[in-house]
């Protein structure tokens, strides 16, 4: 039996109906809500889940996504208003665990299955109309509590009440948070030389990250002149 502060699934979550979005992409299916009983994770996602984008979404490095119920009571307080498990468009709520800090590349085993952290939320147009909040996209940007990206290693079946246990932590250290931020070229450049799992969304965000200090380096030193 595990202990109130052990790591545990609190909702599992899947698509509730697909909706229309004033975006490019025209549907989406971010409106996932709590399922009961057990649900099968495959390499592409849970059963009964789906992503209408798929040139930016889903995929194996991005089968599941979960976010941490501490993040997610954050907000709803700020926010003002109650954010259920699911609102987030992610598959797993999770407590006791700091999603959003977790190692890419880091492991846990979930009932019968076992999970890699893969990558970052990035926050989309799709997401801001969703949540119906001004400037949503830079807040959630701002605070960089993104949650996490899992590929599947092993397939199974995850219910509510399960614990989440961290069974590898890669010794390079670099968390999602890190490669969503981008602070530290360094730590990003330790990544890439060691993590052998390193997707290739994430060396993009990388590159994408490396080609912004470039620009503001030039940029001073254009000033500086």
């Amino acid at each position: 039996m595990r202990s109130d502060d052990t790591a545990h699934v609190l909702a599992v979550c899947v698509v509730h109906a697909d909706l229309e979005v004033p975006t490019r992409v025209g549907r989406t299916a971010i409106d996932k809500r709590p399922v009961p009983g057990r649900v099968g994770v495959r390499a592409l996602g849970l059963d009964g889940d789906h992503v209408c984008d798929t040139k930016h979404h889903g995929g194996v490095n991005q089968a599941v996504y979960a976010y941490a119920e501490h993040d997610a009571q954050r907000w709803a307080d700020e926010l003002g208003r109650e954010l259920p498990a699911g609102w987030f468009g992610e598959n797993l709520r999770i407590s006791g665990l700091e999603v959003s800090d977790a190692v890419v590349g880091a492991r846990w085993a979930i009932g019968d299955t076992l999970l890699e952290v893969s990558a970052p939320r990035v926050p989309c147009a799709t997401f801001q109309h969703w949540s119906g909040e001004a400037q949503w996209v830079k807040r959630f940007t701002l605070r960089s509590n993104t949650g996490a990206y899992l590929r599947v290693l092993t397939e199974g079946t995850i219910g509510a009440g399960d614990t989440v246990e961290v069974v590898h932590v890669p010794d390079h250290g670099v968390t999602v948070r890190d490669v969503f931020t981008g602070a530290d070229m360094e730590r990003l450049a330790t990544l890439l030389e060691h993590e052998s799992t390193v997707s290739d969304d994430i060396r993009m965000q990388i590159d994408r990250h490396a080609r912004r200090y470039a620009n503001a380096a030039h940029a001073a030193e254009r000033r500086g002149a």
